[in-house]
C-alpha cells in the first residue's frame, strides 16, 4: 500500500522506506486531528506539509536519530484551492501542479510536462497520472500493482477507487498504448518501405549515369576509330 487518507480532505502517497513512512503517514493524521480538535477546522493542506518537513529536518540534526528514508507526496483541497507538496527525506518541501516519486520519476515528470493542462478534468487527471505510471515502469503495469485515490473540490472528500474501477482504467490504459505502439510500428514500417524506395531509386539512378558514361566512352572510341582509319 503506498497511498494513505490523512484526513477527509487530505490523501498521501509515500516512496522509501515502508516503516518511515508508516511513522511519518501516522504523525500526519495526529497533527490533522489535533488541528480539528484545536481550531475546529480542518488542517491546511500546505500547513500539514510544512509541519511533517519540520519533523524530517528536525530528524536529520539531532543525535541519536537517523534522517527518515521516506519522500512524500501530500495532496488536498482547501475550499475551491487544490494543492499538492512533495516532500523529500531532508524536510525540502516544494508546491507542484503534478509531480512523481520513486523510481522512473523523470520519465513520468517528462508526461507531465508535455501533457498536464490547468482545467484538467478528473477523467483526464486519472489517464494522466497512468500514463505516467506506465511510462515509469517501462510498461509493466497492471490492475494488481496500481491504487488510485481522488480528492474532489465539490465533495470535499478522499475516496480510493475499488479494484474493478482501477481495472477498468489500467485496462483501458493497456488498449491505449496497445494502439499507439502498433499505430507507431505501422509508420516505422512505412518509413523503411520508403527509404527502401529511395535507395532502389537512386541505385537505378547510379545505373543509368553509369550506362551514360559507358555509351559516352564506346561512343568517343568509336570516332578514334574512324579518325585512324582516315
Amino acid at each position: 500500500e503506498k497511498i494513505f487518507q490523512i484526513d477527509n480532505h487530505i490523501g498521501a502517497a509515500t516512496s522509501g522506506l515502508v516503516a518511515d513512512a508508516r511513522a511519518l503517514i501516522e504523525r500526519a493524521r495526529i497533527e490533522s486531528q489535533i488541528n480539528r480538535i484545536t481550531y475546529n477546522e480542518p488542517i491546511l493542506v500546505g500547513g500539514l506539509a510544512k509541519k511533517i518537513c519540520d519533523m524530517k529536518q528536525m530528524y536529520t540534526q539531532n543525535g541519536g536519530v537517523r534522517p527518515f528514508g521516506s519522500a512524500l507526496i501530500i495532496g488536498g483541497v482547501n475550499g475551491e484551492e487544490v494543492k499538492l507538496f512533495e516532500t523529500d527525506p531532508s524536510g525540502a518541501l516544494i508546491e507542484y501542479k503534478a509531480t512523481a516519486i520513486g523510481s522512473g520519476v523523470q520519465a513520468a515528470m517528462d508526461v507531465f510536462e508535455e501533457r498536464y493542462e490547468d482545467d484538467i478534468s478528473l477523467e483526464d487527471a486519472i489517464s494522466l497520472g497512468l500514463d505516467a505510471l506506465y511510462e515509469a515502469t517501462e510498461g509493466r503495469t497492471t490492475a494488481q500493482s496500481v491504487e488510485i485515490a481522488v480528492i474532489e473540490v465539490d465533495t470535499q472528500s478522499y475516496r480510493k477507487l475499488a479494484d474493478d474501477e482501477v481495472s477498468e482504467y489500467v485496462e483501458a490504459l493497456l488498449e491505449r498504448n496497445a494502439e499507439e505502439e502498433e499505430e507507431e510500428s505501422e509508420e516505422e514500417a512505412e518509413e523503411v518501405v520508403e527509404e527502401e524506395a529511395d535507395e532502389t531509386a537512386e541505385a537505378e539512378a547510379s545505373e543509368e549515369t553509369s550506362e551514360d558514361v559507358v555509351d559516352e566512352n564506346v561512343t568517343e572510341e568509336s570516332d578514334g576509330e574512324k579518325d585512324s582509319e582516315e
